[in-house]
Order: C-alpha cells, then structure tokens, then sequence
C-alpha cells in the first residue's frame, strides 16, 4: 500500500460513501455534468491502486476516443492530487502503473482480440469500468463479466457502467433498472450484487455559474429531462421509426452501391462518417459502418475515412470547403452537397420512405435514431422542424443519399409528418 492522505473536500460529497463500495455491478448516470465521470474514472481508480490490490481496466467503444477522454481524466487526478512521483505513465500503450506494480489499463471495445490480450503487470484485473455504456452492446458486457472470471486474487470484482441515459427502451434499463424496480423518483439502489447512483449537475460542488446557467437554460424538454435532470427518456415526436438493428457482417461482400457521407465536427461535436449500400429496387439503406469521433484533424480524419471507404465518393457538408479541400489533398473523393432550400426537410423526408437497416456495430447511429426528434409547440405537438442535436451521423446520411433522394425532386409537396 503507497500511504497517502488525500482532503475528502477534493470529492463530491454524494460519490464519497462509494470510494468502498464493493457491489459486483455498479451503475453511475444521471445528467451531464455531474461528476461521476470524474470520481469514477479519475478519483476512485488512483485511489485504489494507490492502495494497492486492485486494477483497472478502463472501456470505451471506440478505442480512439480514448487518449483524449478517460485516460487524461486520469492524469488529471494524478497531477491535481500531487501524486505524479508514485505513477509511471506509458503514453503510447495507455498504461499507468503506481510505484507498488499495480495498474491501470485501457482498451477499445471495438478491438475485441486486443482487449482479450490485457493483462496486468501483477495480480488481475478487478476492476472494468466502462465509460459511454449506452454505446456498448448487451453482449460485449457479459464478455467483460466473463472476462473478470478466475486468478487466484480473492479481492472483490467489481464492473462499474457509466452514462447519461437516453431512453427506456435501452437495454441497460431492462437489465439493471428493471430487475431493481427502480423509479426516476429515487437516486438510489443497493444490494450485495448491484448499486445504481444517478446524480445530476446539483451533486457537484465544482461547478461554474456559466456550467449551471448552460445546463439550466436547456428550452427542449426531452433534453431537460434527460441531460439537466438526468432521467430515463421517453420520446413520442421521434422522426424515425423505420429502422430496425441486424448484424451485417456477412453481407459486405454483398454491398456494391455504396454510399458515403461526412459532416464535420472537431471539439463538440464529432466528426461522423456514415457508410452504406443503397437496394434501390426494393428501397432498403443498409449502413454497415460509421466513424463517430471527435478531436480529429484532418489528415487524421482523412486516414480514419479511406480505412473504411477506399476510394469511394464521399459527399460532405459544403458548409466547409476548406475541410473538404484538405480532405483531397489527403487522398479523400470528397466533394460537398448540394443542400439548397429546404434540403434538410427533404432529406429527412426521403430516408422516412426507405428502410433502414443498421449494422449492430453502428451503436452512435443506433442512439441518433432513437432520440432525434421534431421541436414542438406549447402544447406538446411536434411542428415541421427537427431539433438539432444527435444528428450527426442522420446529416451525414442526407449527404450520402443527396443524389438518391434528388433523383425525381423538384419541390417538397409531402407533410413530413407524412406515415408518422
């Protein structure tokens, strides 16, 4: 055990009692902003490996968001906590490791074969936290109970899940929240096999004014209730019902009339990349691939868009010719779409009258599909606009199908309300 003493006041009062909570399962969510991301990841890790006994092996879908969200959360809480001297730190592996030899790891859902390659430097692994859990499937998370299984460390495993919720028909709802009755009245669950914690932005103490302000000004309210509350969302203006989720990995080889859209983003916002094949015979969009990310570049984002479409066209958001010129430069087919009067009604519009089959692995995709959804009047109604957020993925497809859905446009007639 490495003996430091660390102030209580450097922690939320409501995360404090779960510095030793050793449930099995353990669900933190809530609203934006509440610090559980930093309690969870930052504090409690450096302060159980600080101690000794434990390591960590800390999740995110994709492996690239990683560097620039959970693992420098990390080495905030390290350097906050004047502790640096005790940790080693292995930028290009992501591996921390404290003076007594334990760790803690990081790894991307999305490369299974590497994450069944993690091993701790000594002991096991006792601890899986996975941040963004509502981008992760239901199977991958019985992998990773799977994977906590055997060694001959007797410590406590725990498997930590943290997110902001989204909607009810999530399956993390019907297994964690239903199995415990849970109300959106309640902050609070405990038994020996689970825990579930929301908090929401009023649990942390280290906010701003202007961070309370943002929160508190939110005027859309499904995104209230979700984002600032943090409650389980029920969304009955949805746009898109004409979806349904299969495993398209078999059916690749099968894709010939391929579709590609960007819509740009860095800080934000991500960049997001949707890849399809089009039957137009029978009207059926298969999205077999997408690249959902922020903090790209663009030479970066360019080597992240020929890894998964080649040469292909890619129609992008004309909104940034300087983008899409560097994008050229760097080997991409991009040129902007068309967009003009009305043509995100009309998109929206064509893709309503397809249907969409999304690959099981497009879990950003997935979520924009469940929450995008038509502003509404006073009275609750929706009116003919969409609120513009979790569209980044939907925009890029709009870019993709322009051509499609331009075919035998020449004015929008249609309520897009239209088979709503």
């Amino acid at each position: 055990m490495t003996e430091v003493q660390i102030d209580p006041a450097v922690f939320n009062d409501v995360y404090l009692p779960h510095l030793d909570n050793m449930a099995r399962t353990q669900v933190f969510y809530g609203g934006s902003s509440s610090g559980k991301s930093v309690f969870v990841v930052g504090q409690r890790a450096v302060m159980d490996i600080m101690r000794g006994g434990r390591n960590y092996l800390i999740c995110r879908q994709v492996g690239r968001t990683i560097r620039n969200s959970v693992f420098n959360e990390v080495l905030k809480v390290i350097r906050k906590w004047g502790v640096s001297e005790l940790f080693t730190v292995n930028k290009s592996d992501m591996v921390i490791t404290c003076s007594n030899g334990y760790q803690i790891l990081f790894g991307g859902l999305d490369d299974v074969e590497k994450m069944k390659s993690i091993t701790p430097a000594k002991g096991v692994i006792t601890d899986i936290v996975i941040e963004e859990a509502t981008e992760t499937e239901r199977a991958t998370v019985k992998q990773l109970y799977k994977r906590q299984r055997g060694g001959s460390d007797s410590t406590p495993k725990r498997l930590t899940l943290l997110f902001n919720p989204i909607l009810q028909t999530h399956w993390i709802y019907e297994e964690y929240f239903s199995r415990a009755g849970w109300s959106d009245k309640q902050t609070e669950y405990k038994s020996d096999d689970l825990t579930i914690l929301k908090t929401t932005y009023k649990d942390n103490k280290f906010l701003t004014p202007d961070d309370v302000r943002d929160l508190e000004s939110e005027t859309d309210s499904y995104y209230y209730n979700v984002y600032t509350l943090g409650n389980w969302g029920v969304l009955g203006n949805v746009i898109f019902k004409n979806w349904r989720v299969e495993d398209l990995s078999d059916m690749q080889a099968q894709f010939t009339n391929r579709r590609a859209g960007l819509d740009f983003g860095f800080s934000s916002d991500p960049a997001a990349l949707w890849v399809s094949h089009y039957d137009r015979k029978n009207k059926t969009i298969y999205v077999f691939d997408e690249l959902y990310e922020r903090g790209l570049k663009n030479d970066v984002l360019a080597i992240e868009v020929i890894k998964k479409v080649g040469k292909d066209y890619v129609i992008a958001d004309s909104s940034e010719p300087k983008s899409i010129a560097e994008l050229n430069r760097h080997g991409v087919n991009a040129r902007g779409a068309k967009k003009g009067k009305d043509s995100v009604e009309h998109g929206i519009q064509w893709l309503q009258q397809q249907t969409i089959v999304v690959d099981t692995r497009c879990i950003n995709l997935q979520n924009e599909l469940r929450t995008y959804k038509w502003k509404e009047d006073a009275a609750g109604n929706p009116i003919r606009q969409p609120v513009d957020k979790n569209n980044h993925l939907i925009d890029a497809g709009r870019y993709a199908h322009e051509d499609d859905s331009l075919e035998n446009y020449v004015e929008i007639i249609d309520d897009p309300f239209a088979g709503w």
